[in-house]
């Protein structure tokens, strides 16, 4: 008893100090006064490397019959005790964990092959050699047996319930006095975990897009037809503000029924002009207008012309009555931007827009178009689509982004681009994106992707934790970062050059399965701590579903963190390739299988939780 306190006051303290008195006073409790009591912290003991607390009571017995012939009455009795402080484990833990009890829960057929030799390949059913190569620093079957074909099993231990068989010609396996026939009880790490079990609890989470209405331009009342046509006449409200070539209107609130111009001229609203326009405006080609720092409010349709608009700084409200055409190349500053229609852009046209909040009906970028927009909140009400060679870039901001057709959030075509900078992000839809495709995502606590997330051309993740109401899947790959953007100049993915797919301090928490195939590089990494409501510490993939999780063709991931799968069955194939490239990386799944030319492994000493092997719990030794 006193060695078991003197080892938790001392695990307490971290101090020596606490040892002799916390062992004294134990001993003095139960009833042993006089005892000389000694108390020490000794190393290596009882293997190397562990740490023990050893307490020693000596007291002095009567001897009777000692006294009668001469001798002393009394003599020393001394005994001593150990509690462990630490307990180095009889195995090394599994960064490969197979949590079914079939005969095939870890299988190796063909050429492939499970490296991880730092660390345990375990299974609670059996592990199954018939491929090349399963090494691990141990190899365990929790409950089953193990087997090798003509490959290669190489460990310090194997570890079965059951038996294990090799033909006898095979001497690549461990010698018969590395080989323990007894079982072991392997347990999910993760299956009592608080945080993740929070996370999947906001599977499907997205946030609700306000309804977008239309400027009210009845407050101006007295509204006439601006007509800006060459050589006005005498009923022509701006015909004073003709200069032989266009027009300069004064500072003023001007109350438009409709705004039509003439062709090949220049104009100019004065800045601090209120503009409301009640039934649209047109501008004919070649004609340039500049707005100055207006605040401008139309309803009834709106068409920049050839040769687009400027607009300053102010707000820009432009109704969902009429057609709304973005022609040439459009700048808008600072300010907000509210357009109930969607943004439709086509080749070579542009809508350059500054600082602001952001609301649009939503994006359509056809084969040219771009738009760039400066830092704050963005929101898409019908989704965001973008055909080859457009691009879409965005500042910082909140992102709420609606569904558009097929219940889309974000659809990207070949060679299409869109690129977020960092902001709470939710999308209530599929993002689905082409080969040859970019997408950059900017960095939040938590996205919310309420659908599919499938990347077929590249993709960069900011730091965060995504919550992926479906499947996570990576096609075909061949468009690598970095990327610099000729919108706003920024360069993004330069952490993950030469990778389709990249991102740091992130974790994914999915409804469906993660499928990985084509011949995208992939890199991800999950963070080294938890953020409350965000990533979680270790952690990089999780998801319960009962579907198979592929990883196939000639994908090359390289991962760090767990990927925590625990009712599905893994199975890598063709030329894949996922390990942990010097990092650690951990698999738990249902089933682990790796066939033909698959190669996995991890350069991982221990999983989550897990310090060197070792338990801190304090015990008795001797």
């Amino acid at each position: 008893m006193a060695a078991l306190g003197a080892a938790m006051a001392f695990k307490e303290s971290a101090s020596e100090a606490v040892l002799e008195p916390t062992a004294k006073d134990i001993v003095r409790a139960n009833g042993i006064a006089g005892a000389t009591v000694e108390a020490t912290v000794r190393e290596d003991f009882p293997s190397a490397g562990d740490q023990s607390v050893r307490v020693t009571v000596t007291t002095q017995a009567p001897y009777t019959l000692a006294k009668v012939v001469g001798m002393g009455d009394r003599f020393a009795v001394q005994t001593q005790s150990f509690a462990s402080l630490t307990t180095q484990a009889p195995y090394a833990p599994p960064c490969f964990l197979a949590l079914s009890s079939a005969n095939d829960a870890i299988t190796v057929t063909g050429g492939a092959s499970i490296d991880a030799p730092d660390c345990s390949i375990a299974a609670i059913g059996g592990v199954q050699n018939k491929g090349q190569l399963i090494r691990g620093h141990d190899i365990i079957s929790g409950s089953g047996d193990i087997s090798v074909n003509y490959g290669t099993l190489s460990a310090e231990t194997l570890r079965f319930a059951g038996s294990f068989s090799a033909p006898s010609w095979n001497g690549n396996v461990p010698p018969a006095d590395k080989r323990k026939n007894q079982p072991t009880e392997l347990v999910d790490p993760w299956a009592d975990n608080a945080e993740l079990s929070d996370a999947r609890s906001e599977l499907g989470h997205h946030t609700s897009i306000p309804g977008l209405s239309n400027p009210d331009t009845s407050v101006c009342t007295g509204a006439r037809d601006y007509a800006l046509d060459w050589n006005p006449n005498g009923s022509n409200p701006a015909k004073n503000y003709w200069t032989g070539s266009g027009y300069n209107l004064p500072a003023a609130t001007y109350c438009i029924k409709k705004l039509t111009t003439g062709g090949g001229l220049s104009i100019k609203f004065a800045s601090g002009s209120r503009i409301y326009v009640q039934q649209g405006v047109a501008i004919s080609g070649g004609t340039s207008v500049d707005f100055g720092d207006s605040d401008i409010f139309v309803n009834g349709g709106f068409d920049s012309g050839s040769s687009g608009v400027t607009i300053g700084d102010g707000t820009l409200w432009i109704g969902s009555g009429g057609q709304v055409k973005w022609q040439g190349t459009n700048h808008k500053g600072n300010g907000t931007v509210i357009i109930n229609q969607t943004i439709k852009l086509g080749g070579g046209q542009k809508l350059l827009v500054g600082d602001g909040s952001h609301f649009f009906g939503g994006f359509d970028l056809g084969g040219g178009g771009s738009a760039k927009m400066g830092d704050g909140d963005f929101t898409a009400v019908a989704g965001i689509f973008i055909a080859g060679g457009s691009e879409l870039a965005v500042g910082d901001g909140d992102y709420l982004i609606g569904p558009g057709s097929g219940n889309s959030a974000i659809k990207l075509s070949g060679s299409a681009i869109y690129l977020m900078g960092d902001g709470t992000f939710s999308a209530n839809g599929d993002i689905d994106t082409a080969g040859g495709s970019r997408i950059a995502f900017g960095r939040t606590r938590n996205h919310y992707i309420n659908g599919n997330l499938k990347i077929a051309g590249s993709a960069v993740f900011g730091a965060g934790r995504y919550t992926i109401a479906g499947d996570f899947a990576n096609g075909t790959g061949g468009t690598t970062w970095p990327y610099t953007s000729p919108l706003n100049g920024i360069t993004y993915g330069s952490a993950f050059s030469g990778y389709d797919m990249g991102g740091s301090d992130v974790t994914f928490i999915l409804g469906g399965t993660l499928n990985l195939a084509g011949g995208a590089r992939t890199k991800l990494v999950a963070p080294s701590g938890s953020v409350a409501g965000g990533q979680i510490a270790d952690l990089l993939v999780d998801s319960l579903t009962t579907a198979d999780t592929n990883w196939t063709g000639g994908s090359a991931n390289n991962f760090a963190g767990t990927v925590h799968v625990p009712n599905s069955n893994v199975k890598m194939s063709g030329g894949n390739t996922t390990l942990g490239n010097g990092q650690c990386f951990t698999l738990i799944a249902g089933k682990i299988a790796a066939n033909g030319g698959a190669a996995t492994g991890s350069a991982c000493q221990s999983m989550a939780g897990d310090t060197d092997g070792k338990s801190s719990s304090i015990r008795l030794v001797r």
